[in-house]
């Protein structure tokens, strides 16, 4: 792709206020259509928060350890009273401080380690022990969806863009774009959707816009394998979810080291 297009991308995205935000929020679907936890297992890192919502049902949140029940309201470690499953529509957010792996269940539809209605969060410690260098440029996807992907390119020391040729949950091909601050193994960026293009030579720059669409968090654990977890506000996609990324391509004269 050429470097000047990849620059007047990056330029509009931060004209928009992409920016670094010093912990990510990940969101967590309570009941609903699925009647379970979406996305079931979630890999963070320490100093995240996740806001647990309710989208129907009667549920609450229960950490397998007893640090904490949600639902109305939070009780927190040993508690007494709060947290009952509830059908309101609530939403708590949870601050993970600590490395490690966190169960939690719905008490109304299971029990600590069960079967039932549960879920996992991964929390990972401040850095893998891996850097991100040049080589973190190139393409990457998933191998179990074949047919979209990211495009990551290291302009500086410090920032990254992304783009990300997708497809909405009603089928449209889409561009979701950002830029990104790197810190240790992440990068963090808010994402516009770029949108009101037409084929050559009907292409008309004036009526292309790029309204916000939420947020992108990569993590590498190294040169070639990450994840990625976004956040949505916008309803023609999944609210949130992760995935894992593996590299298809790299740029020539790069390596791990540098």
């Amino acid at each position: 792709m050429n470097r000047r297009f990849v620059r007047l991308v990056a330029g509009v995205c931060l004209l928009l206020g992409t920016g670094l935000a010093t912990a990510a929020n990940h969101v967590v679907t309570v009941g609903g259509s699925g009647n379970g936890f979406s996305p079931s297992t979630l890999t963070i890192q320490a100093g995240d928060t996740v806001t647990f919502r309710n989208a129907g049902g009667f549920h609450n949140v229960v950490a397998d350890d007893g640090s904490f029940r949600c639902s109305n309201d939070c009780a927190r470690d040993g508690y007494v009273t709060g947290g009952a499953p509830s059908s309101n529509e609530w939403s708590q957010t949870l601050t993970f401080s600590d490395a490690g792996e966190v169960g939690y269940y719905c008490s109304a539809h299971g029990a600590a380690g069960g079967i039932g209605m549960s879920g996992k969060i991964i929390v990972q410690g401040g850095g893998s022990g891996f850097a991100i260098g040049n080589a973190v440029s190139g393409n990457w996807f998933n191998p179990q969806q074949s047919g979209h992907g990211f495009q990551l390119e290291k302009v500086n020391d410090t920032t990254v863009t992304a783009f990300w040729f997708t497809f909405d949950a009603n089928g449209n091909q889409v561009w979701i774009l950002g830029v990104g601050q790197l810190v240790n193994n992440r990068i963090e960026m808010q994402a516009v959707k770029s949108r009101g293009g037409r084929f050559p030579p009907n292409f008309d720059p004036t009526q292309i816009t790029n309204p916000p669409w939420g947020t992108l968090t990569f993590t590498f654990t190294g040169c070639n394998a990450g994840s990625v977890a976004w956040t949505s506000t916008d309803p023609a996609f999944t609210a949130s979810g992760t995935l894992a990324l593996e590299r298809v391509t790299s740029i020539a004269g790069t390596s791990c080291a540098q």
